[in-house]
C-alpha cells in the first residue's frame, strides 16, 4: 500500500499546481485543414473542366485545379483563412473553387454541426443555397467592400447563412489577393505612420459633443425608409408586407462608439463601468458600444437560444466579426450629460486574433428582417460607417512598430508604453477596491477557520454569519464580478503547461488568480472545503435557495447512507472523462464541460439558451429536496479540488470518542451527509460549514457536553456554588435547520 500511496501522492501534488490556472489558453496548430476534405469532392464540381488536384502550395493554403496538367483554377478551405464558427459553436468547413478571373466556380458545404435538421430545415436547402456562389465575382466584392451580391438567407437558418456567406466572400477576397487574381494585387503593408489609441487623453465629454465630432456614430431608419428600401429590393411578397404606422416612426435609431477609448469609455460609461471594462478585456481587444431605440431591436432574441447574436455583425475591410453571448455584457445607462434615452445598451468585445485596427474605418452592418409567411423572411442590410476621429490618436515613431490589435493600445513598444508586461500591473491598480474587497473576504475567512471555536460558540451566529457570507458570495462575487472558478481552468493549465508558460496571462483576472491561489493554500490547510464551502457562487445559490426551500415547509430527502456512497464517484468519473477528453483535444473537453452549470446560472446569469437553463434550473431543482445536490454528486471542479486537499496537513475538525457511537447527532445534521456513521468526517466531501463545531459546543445538543454541564451542576451543588433549586442555564433557540 505505500508505493500506491506515494503515487497517489504525486499524482495530487501535480493536480495542485494545475489549480493555480486562470483559464491559460492553448495555441492551436496553424496547419492547412484543406487536405481532410479534399477526398470527400470531385474536382470538376468545384472547377468545372478540372481533371485532377494538384500539390498543396507551401505559402499559401490553396490547391491548383489541374486540366491536362495546366492550372485553371484553385481550390481552397474557407476555415483555413477566416473564421467560421456556427450556430453550434463548431466551425462550418466550404470548399471553393475560383478560376484564374476571380470568379467562383463551385462552392460545396463539406462538413458542419449546424442543428439545422432539429428546426426542420432540409440539408439540401442550405446545400443548395452554397452552391448558388457559383458564379460569384471577387473583383467586385473587392470593389463594394464584400457587399456586391445578394445575400439569400433561409428563414430558421440565419446565422447558419450568415456564417457560409462571410467565410466565402472574405476568404475568396484573400486568396484571389494572394495569388492576384483578376488583377486582384495582394495588400499593400501600410508604410505610413503607424497609429494607435492615446490612452493619456481621458476626458468627460457631453453627448452633444461626443456626436459632434464623431465619437458616437448614428444611423436612424423611419419606418417610410424603411419601406422604400424593401421597395427597390423587388421581392414582392415583402413589399406586399409593409411596415405599418406614420412615415415619420422611427423603425430603429442606432448608435456604436468605440468603448474602450478612455475618452469616449469614461464619458458614456462613467468611471466604474469604464474600470470594469478595461479589466475584462484581454490583451488585443477592444469593445463596441451599441446603443439602439425603436421598434427594431438589434439584439433581436435568437442570441438567448444559441449564443450567437445574428442581426449585427463588425466589418473592416477583409475582416469581420460576429458576437457571441460571452463577448457581450449589458449596460444600465449612458453616463454622458444629455444623453437621450435607449431601450437596448450593450457592450460588445472585438476579439484580438482577427487583425481589428482601430486607427482604421468600419462598419456595423445591421440586418432586419420581414416576414413574409408563416415561416419565410425576407432580409435586407444596413451600415453604420465607423471612423475614430484623429484627436484619440497618436502617431508611433517610424522606428517602432505598433503590436496590431494591442488592447487600450497599451501594448506598442513605443517610448512611453511598457507592453504587456505591464498591463497586468495597470489592471490590478485599477481594480484596487476589488481586490481588497476580496482580500478582506479572505482574510475573514482565514480568520474564521483559524479560531473556529470561538466563532461556533453561538450557533446562531454562525448560522446567520454563513448566511450573510453565502450572499456575498453570490451576490458581489459570482455575478457581479463572475469570479467563478472551474474544472475548464484545471484542464487548460495541464495542456498549457505541456508548450509556452507565461505568468502574464494568468494575472490579466486578479479575483480569479487570488481566488486560485487562496484555495491552492487552503487546501493544505482545511481542504476543498474552504472554496467550495464558502467561495463558489453556484454553491451558494444551491445552500440558499435550498434554506428558503425549507423555510417554505419543502420536504427534504435524506439518501439511504449506502446509495450515498455509491454517488459519491460519480463527480470524480466525470472529472476523469473531461481530463482525459482534454488530452485528446481541449475544444472538445470544454464542449463537455458544460456539465458544470456554472456559466449559466453565474456567468451569464440565466440569460442562455433554453437547453442549458433547464439543466441549471434541474440541478437547482434539486437541491430543494436534496442540499448540495450537486456538490454531492456531480461537480468535476469538486472531485478535482478533492484530489490535493488530500494532502492537508492539519484535522481542525474536533470529534469526541462518542462521535459515531453511540452520538448521531452530527452525522444526521451535516448537509452533504460528509460523516461516516462511525464518526469519521471524509475530508473529501467536507464543505467546512463549521454546523458540527458548533453541535460539538451546544450544551442542549450534544450528549458529551450534556453530562459534563451536568456534572459541573452537581459539582457546585455540592460545593454551594450554586443552590439546588437554581435552574441551569439554558442554550439559544436554534435557528431555522
Amino acid at each position: 500500500m505505500r508505493p500506491q500511496r506515494h503515487i497517489f501522492h504525486l499524482l495530487a501534488a501535480g493536480i495542485l499546481v494545475m489549480l493555480l490556472d486562470t483559464g491559460f489558453a492553448v495555441a492551436q496548430s496553424d496547419a492547412a485543414l484543406i487536405g481532410q476534405f479534399l477526398d470527400k469532392v470531385e474536382v470538376g464540381e468545384l472547377v468545372p473542366g478540372a481533371d485532377s488536384f494538384g500539390a498543396l502550395q507551401q505559402d499559401v493554403s490553396v490547391v491548383p485545379a489541374l486540366k491536362d496538367g495546366e492550372t485553371i483554377g484553385w481550390v481552397f478551405l474557407t476555415s483555413d483563412f477566416v473564421p467560421t464558427t456556427g450556430y453550434s459553436g463548431k466551425p462550418i468547413h466550404t470548399l471553393v473553387g475560383v478560376d484564374l478571373d476571380a470568379v467562383v466556380t463551385g462552392v460545396r458545404l463539406v462538413k458542419h454541426s449546424e442543428p439545422i435538421v432539429l428546426i426542420g430545415i432540409p440539408e439540401s436547402k442550405v446545400r443548395s443555397v452554397t452552391e448558388g456562389y457559383a458564379g460569384l465575382d471577387l473583383k467586385k466584392e473587392a470593389d463594394s467592400g464584400g457587399s456586391a451580391h445578394e445575400l439569400d438567407i433561409i428563414s430558421g437558418a440565419t446565422v447558419t447563412i450568415m456564417v457560409i456567406d462571410d467565410s466565402i466572400v472574405r476568404s475568396g477576397l484573400k486568396v484571389a489577393r494572394a495569388l492576384g487574381l483578376g488583377g486582384l494585387a495582394p495588400e499593400m503593408i501600410d508604410q505610413g505612420p503607424k497609429k494607435q489609441i492615446d490612452t493619456s487623453r481621458q476626458e468627460t465629454l457631453d453627448w452633444m459633443t461626443l456626436t459632434g465630432d464623431g465619437s458616437v456614430r448614428r444611423m436612424s431608419l423611419d419606418v417610410a425608409q424603411l419601406n422604400a428600401a424593401f421597395a427597390r429590393q423587388g421581392d414582392p411578397r415583402a413589399i406586399a408586407r409593409p411596415e405599418t404606422g406614420p412615415d415619420t416612426d422611427t423603425f430603429i435609431d442606432l448608435y456604436v462608439a468605440m468603448a474602450n477609448v478612455p475618452t469616449i469609455g469614461l464619458s458614456l460609461l462613467g468611471e466604474a463601468e469604464y474600470a470594469n471594462l478595461k479589466t475584462r478585456m484581454k490583451e488585443g481587444e477592444h469593445a463596441l458600444l451599441v446603443m439602439g431605440r425603436g421598434r427594431y431591436s438589434f439584439k433581436g432574441s435568437g442570441y438567448v437560444r444559441g449564443g450567437i447574436f445574428d442581426r449585427i455583425q463588425m466589418i473592416q475591410n477583409d475582416i469581420s466579426a460576429r458576437f457571441f453571448d460571452k463577448q457581450h455584457r449589458r449596460v444600465g445607462e449612458v453616463a454622458a450629460e444629455g444623453a437621450p434615452s435607449f431601450v437596448e445598451m450593450d457592450l460588445f468585445i472585438i476579439p484580438a486574433d482577427i487583425g481589428f485596427d482601430p486607427a482604421k474605418e468600419f462598419r456595423l452592418q445591421l440586418l432586419v428582417q420581414r416576414a413574409v409567411g408563416p415561416i419565410e423572411k425576407v432580409f435586407l442590410t444596413f451600415d453604420l460607417g465607423y471612423a475614430l476621429p484623429e484627436g484619440y490618436l497618436k502617431t508611433l515613431p517610424t522606428a517602432v512598430a505598433a503590436r496590431p490589435g494591442s488592447a487600450f493600445a497599451a501594448t506598442a513598444a513605443a517610448p512611453d508604453d511598457r507592453g504587456v508586461e505591464q498591463l497586468w500591473m495597470r489592471i490590478w491598480r485599477d481594480r484596487t477596491v476589488d481586490i481588497a474587497v476580496l482580500g478582506i473576504a479572505i482574510g475573514v475567512l482565514t480568520l474564521v477557520f483559524f479560531f473556529q471555536m470561538q466563532v461556533t460558540q453561538r450557533e446562531s451566529f454562525t448560522f446567520w454569519f454563513r448566511i450573510g457570507f453565502l450572499t456575498f458570495t453570490l451576490v458581489w462575487l459570482g455575478w457581479i464580478e463572475n469570479a467563478q472558478l472551474s474544472v475548464v481552468n484545471v484542464m487548460a493549465f495541464f495542456s498549457a503547461v505541456t508548450q509556452e508558460f507565461n505568468w502574464d496571462a494568468f494575472l490579466m483576472d486578479p479575483l480569479v488568480f487570488l481566488l486560485w491561489f487562496s484555495v491552492a493554500a487552503a487546501l493544505l490547510f482545511w481542504g476543498r472545503g474552504a472554496y467550495c464551502g464558502w467561495l463558489c457562487p453556484f454553491g451558494a445559490l444551491q445552500e440558499l435557495t435550498n434554506r428558503l426551500a425549507k423555510v417554505c415547509r419543502v420536504p427534504q430527502i435524506e439518501v439511504p447512507w449506502g446509495l450515498h456512497e455509491r454517488l459519491w464517484p460519480v463527480k470524480y468519473m466525470i472529472f476523469l472523462g473531461l481530463f482525459g477528453l482534454s488530452l485528446y483535444s481541449l475544444d472538445i473537453a470544454e464542449q463537455y464541460a458544460e456539465v458544470e452549470p456554472f456559466k449559466t446560472a453565474i456567468i451569464l446569469k440565466f440569460q442562455r439558451a433554453w437547453p442549458f437553463v433547464l439543466f441549471a434550473v434541474a440541478l437547482l431543482a434539486a437541491g430543494l429536496f436534496i442540499e448540495r445536490f450537486y456538490c454531492r454528486y456531480l461537480c468535476p471542479l469538486g472531485a478535482a479540488l478533492a484530489v490535493p486537499a488530500r494532502l492537508k496537513m492539519f484535522d481542525w475538525l474536533k470529534r469526541y470518542r462518542d462521535c459515531g457511537d453511540p452520538c448521531h447527532r452530527c452525522a444526521k445534521e451535516c448537509m452533504v451527509q460528509a460523516i461516516h456513521p462511525e464518526g469519521n468526517i471524509n475530508p473529501n466531501e467536507c464543505l467546512n460549514c463549521l454546523h458540527c463545531q458548533a453541535l460539538y459546543q451546544h450544551d442542549q445538543k450534544c450528549p458529551v457536553c450534556i453530562k459534563k454541564l451536568a456534572k459541573r451542576r452537581r459539582f457546585e451543588v455540592q460545593t454551594g456554588l450554586l443552590k439546588p433549586d437554581a435552574p441551569a442555564k439554558t442554550a439559544e433557540p436554534s435557528p431555522v435547520k
